[in-house]
């Protein structure tokens, strides 16, 4: 059974989903919040506080007693209010970004954290941005959870947030997160996401997004054999994401500068 908090949607056995009031081309529904417990733990660990928003940040701090405040990565729509809740909650915050650290070090790949009744390991998983990480519940459920960030999103999917980003290192992180299922006891391991729906297959998704970047590069490769090798990245973008909305072509022109870069081996 899922444990529910104050103003949130139990989402699995340990998690609770409290969704930031902040939707958008970029942050789809709103940034998903979560609020982590072990049943019948006083403590709760809250991963994303999300933007400075009073009503969603107290929905957080009436979940539990916060021991620890973690962070997926800096983009603004996740750590906005991170120094502000845990001021609030008057709780460590930790991230891969020593900036983003409150009264804590940093995390670490590979990390075994014990907090709120639970024990969540830390995936350094680089790519989307230089410091992101998700979090392993590997019992929470029959085959366990990962909190994604924007690793992977519930819905669509992710950018590469060149310069900060890059495609190497995010083919990579697909690959690590893919392999879990192999761990573990198979298909069916569920993703929190940064953005948008809960999903019940990590293997499915990673598959899905594997195969996604892999047609991305064959469009750009056609793209350049068009262009020519030197083409800019406006005109590649044009090329090739010719349905995408003005509203997000700032992103598209950083996944493709990050698709170059990969191509031209640059990054």
């Amino acid at each position: 059974m899922a444990v529910a908090s104050a103003g949130g949607d139990a989402v699995s056995r340990f998690a609770t989903l409290v969704r930031a009031p902040n939707p958008g081309p970029m942050t789809l529904d709103g940034t998903n919040s979560y609020v982590l417990r072990a049943p019948g733990s006083p403590g709760v660990v809250v991963v994303d506080p999300g933007p400075s928003d009073a009503a969603h940040l107290r929905r957080l701090a009436d979940a539990g007693r916060v021991e620890l405040v973690l962070l997926t990565h800096h983009h603004v729509d996740h750590s906005e209010a991170l120094a502000e809740f845990a001021a609030m909650a008057d709780a460590p915050a930790r991230a891969i970004d020593p900036a983003f650290c409150i009264g804590a070090d940093p995390l670490h790949d590979s990390e075994r954290i014990e907090a709120a009744g639970l024990a969540l390991h830390v995936i350094a998983t680089p790519g989307h941005t230089a410091d992101s990480a998700c979090f392993v519940l590997p019992d929470d459920g029959e085959h366990g959870a990962v909190l994604t960030g924007d690793t992977v999103l519930g819905r669509g999917t992710t950018i590469i947030a060149d310069p900060d980003g890059a495609l190497g290192p995010y083919l990579h992180s697909l690959g690590r997160l893919r392999a879990l299922s192999a761990v573990g006891a198979g298909d069916g391991v569920t993703v929190l996401p940064g953005h948008g729906p809960v999903l019940p297959d990590l293997a499915e998704i990673c598959d899905a997004y594997l195969a996604h970047r892999t047609e991305r590069l064959q469009q750009i490769r056609a793209a350049l054999d068009r262009l020519g090798a030197d083409a800019s990245t406006g005109a590649v973008t044009d090329l090739v994401y010719t349905d995408t909305d003005a509203s997000v072509r700032s992103a598209a022109e950083a996944s493709v500068r990050a698709q170059l870069r990969y191509l031209r081996g640059t990054a």
